[in-house]
């Protein structure tokens, strides 16, 4: 089986993406997942992106871990699959698209991706740490000395441990830097390792830090190990709504594989 891919990264989390508007990919192969995400057999990827059709809108996004299975939103992911919709001829500088939390809404520019992100109403504040969704579940907590923290090894005792345990959640450890800028770095599910940015993680730990009044700001930049995002939101009674997130989406190159199970 031959099959095209595109290779996109938005801010050092990488994904091969994949035009699937005729619906020929075998979605339920979870195998050929994770062959093309592995970076040793494979072309290497965080995640891997279907761009499908809509009967309404202007695409659907499905999203896949890189071990295969099909996964909840991935804010970066849906970045880059805009600037991918671009590339196509889909869109121009903006869209409303299907994905696996509901209805986005983004603009593109100039090789920036602003994607509207699902509404917050709830986030749980406890000693140690924060807990929300986002599109995905993400734990939060801050830490010192960001730099050097084993976010593998302590990523992956909260990942697996309660209350998650088997479902899992991603975690999200948060260092301020300097009055207006915090520094993040994240432990994804699925990923299983800590990688260089998480879209809905950078949402999450935005409105936590601004929950728990680390911030005062509706405008949240985040340094990530793969550069920089921006979170904005507007607080309400009910939690957080206009939710955006901001960053580059690039495109890396595109080539053919051909996967023999």
């Amino acid at each position: 089986m031959k099959i095209t891919f595109y290779k996109y990264q938005g801010t050092g989390n990488d994904f091969v993406v994949i035009d699937n508007r005729d619906l020929n990919f075998p979605r339920e192969n979870t195998k050929l997942v994770n062959f093309l995400c592995d970076r040793r057999f494979g072309i290497g990827a965080d995640g891997l992106m279907l761009l499908n059709p809509s009967e309404t809108y202007d695409f659907t996004m499905v999203y896949y871990n890189a071990d295969g299975t099909e996964s909840t939103m991935c804010g970066n992911g849906g970045r880059c699959l805009v600037a991918f919709a671009n590339q196509l001829g889909i869109i121009e500088n903006e869209t409303t698209f299907d994905a696996v939390d509901g209805l986005h809404y983004a603009t593109y520019h100039d090789g920036i991706t602003n994607l509207q992100m699902i509404d917050v109403a709830k986030v749980a504040v406890y000693n140690t740490h924060c807990f929300l969704d986002t599109g995905s579940p993400h734990h939060v907590q801050l830490v010192d000395d960001i730099e050097n923290f084993d976010v593998k090894n302590t990523g992956a005792k909260i990942r697996y441990g309660a209350p998650y345990f088997d479902e899992g959640t991603n975690v999200n450890f948060v260092q301020k830097t300097t009055n207006n800028t915090f520094r993040l770095r994240t432990y994804e599910r699925g990923v299983e390792d800590e990688t260089l940015a998480c879209g809905t993680g950078a949402t999450a730990a935005a409105i936590a830090l601004h929950q728990q009044k680390h911030t005062t700001q509706t405008t949240v930049p985040l340094q990530v190990q793969g550069g920089f995002l921006e979170v904005s939101f507007q607080p309400t009674e009910n939690g957080y709504k206009n939710v955006f997130l901001k960053g580059p989406a690039t495109f890396v190159f595109k080539g053919v594989i051909d996967y023999n199970d």
